[in-house]
């Protein structure tokens, strides 16, 4: 008797436990973005890099020749990594 209920709760820990990213993947919303792409500057920073930062924090983010394209669900966005300007990437819907 035991044995099913510890198997019941670990069967049910399981799937919350992967339900969970998916749900924080989709919250992704283009203020976050925003923040995240202004936190700091890095002129040498390429749509590679940026790709790749942006994919640590949590977007789905694809490198496209000298750009990134991050998708957030609903929207579709294209950034370009800044250079010298101010903030990683600029931002077009």
């Amino acid at each position: 008797m035991a044995w099913k209920a510890i198997s019941a709760i670990s069967l049910l820990s399981l799937v919350v436990l992967l339900a969970l990213p998916t749900a924080s993947a989709s919250s992704a919303s283009l203020s976050d973005l925003l923040s995240t792409v202004s936190s700091f500057d890095d002129p040498r920073m390429g749509a590679k890099d940026l790709a790749f930062y942006l994919a640590s924090h949590g977007f789905d983010a694809t490198p496209k020749g000298s750009y990134v394209v991050v998708d957030l669900g609903s929207d579709v966005y294209k950034l370009t990594p800044n250079g010298a300007a101010p903030g990683l990437a600029s931002i077009a819907g």
